[in-house]
């Protein structure tokens, strides 16, 4: 073979590794970038898992099931009304009452907070309600009493992430809660009857 031949088939070779090499990078880049996206995608499905309606009701449910009281049910009007007011407050970021027609609670959060985790803010205030004198004893209890208010039975909540990079959850109720010498829920009887005790 002549050495311009073996030359030419040396180039020939090194631009075959090369394009080898280059496909190997771009499905490398492509994996990449796949991988990539669905971890975003998984991260962006487990925030919004835990801010849907179903996600606010179902904690809303297990807190309300601990005392007796029965589920609440998705209210449109109600998350309407929510969604409104927690854009109002994106720019401010302060957590103030909108005065409105229903039973409110607000959460607030320095980075992302999840429906559930408002939720459960508002639940962890349960040791702090004395049923016995009905009032809150050692802090604020009535985020806690408006979730398991029994006369409560339709909910809608809103998430709202603030300019400042916080967060503000609201819940509002319908029919309100929290009324003066009301108690949030009834407490069944803790011990059944004895019938020979008659």
């Amino acid at each position: 073979m002549s050495s311009f031949f073996i030359n030419q088939l040396s180039k020939i070779l090194f631009c075959i590794v090369r394009v080898i090499k280059e496909t190997n990078r771009m499905m490398f880049m492509r994996l990449s970038l796949a991988i990539v996206c669905v971890v975003s995608l998984a991260i962006f499905r487990v925030s919004l898992a835990q801010n849907s309606p179903q996600d606010y009701l179902n904690a809303h449910k297990a807190a309300r099931a601990i005392v007796g009281v029965g589920p609440m049910r998705w209210d449109a009007k109600v998350a309407s009304y929510a969604r409104n007011y927690v854009n109002k407050l994106k720019g401010s970021c302060k957590l103030v009452h909108s005065g409105g027609p229903y039973g409110e609670n607000l959460a607030w959060g320095s980075t992302d907070l999840s429906g559930t985790a408002a939720v459960n803010m508002w639940v962890a205030e349960k040791p702090k309600y004395d049923y016995n004198s009905n009032s809150c004893v050692g802090g604020e209890c009535r985020h806690y009493t408006q979730v398991v208010w029994r006369n409560s039975v339709r909910l809608g909540c809103a998430k709202v992430r603030c300019n400042n990079g916080g967060t503000i959850i609201s819940c509002n109720y319908d029919p309100p809660g929290n009324y003066v010498n009301q108690r949030p829920y009834l407490r069944v009887l803790q011990q059944p009857l004895d019938v020979f005790d008659v």
